[in-house]
């Protein structure tokens, strides 16, 4: 008798912003949703929870999807940056991720048209200090008198 072994499926997923980089793991489990191995509900400050939490909100308000997702452990690793750039970060690769997951093209359609930078990373980067300045384009005045 020969039985077959039940696959586990897992999808990977990044997001970018910044300097901060997230790398996001989905997988079946209880619904657990965790940022740097701590969960989701004790992530402070409340705008970041919120930030991180979008992409799963949106999600759920699609009748399709929204019972598929509750049963998804989100694994999310994110280094570098400020606190939003890692927020922002985060949220990106999780919402790459359960479009991933879920192959459905509606909810895809919803994140871009709620917000673009859910799919696509924000490229813009800080600018540099110019030597002999005080920052990117502040320099010293000139007086005259």
């Amino acid at each position: 008798m020969v039985t077959k072994a039940k696959v586990k499926r897992i999808v990977n997923q990044t997001g970018k912003r910044k300097k901060a980089i997230a790398r996001v793991t989905i997988q079946e489990g209880k619904g657990d949703v965790r940022i740097n191995k701590k969960p989701l509900a004790i992530i402070e400050p409340e705008v970041v929870r919120a930030k991180i939490s979008e992409p799963l909100f949106i999600a759920s308000q699609l009748p399709e999807v929204a019972p598929e997702i509750e049963k998804l452990d989100v694994d999310v690793n994110v280094r570098g940056g400020g606190f939003m750039g890692q927020a922002e970060a985060a949220r990106t690769a999780i919402a790459r991720g359960l479009v991933d997951w879920t192959c459905n093209e509606k909810l895809k359609e919803m994140y871009l048209e709620y917000d673009r930078t859910l799919l696509v990373s924000d490229v813009r980067q800080k600018e540099p200090k110019k030597a002999g300045a005080k920052g990117a384009r502040a320099h010293r005045q000139k007086s005259y008198r």
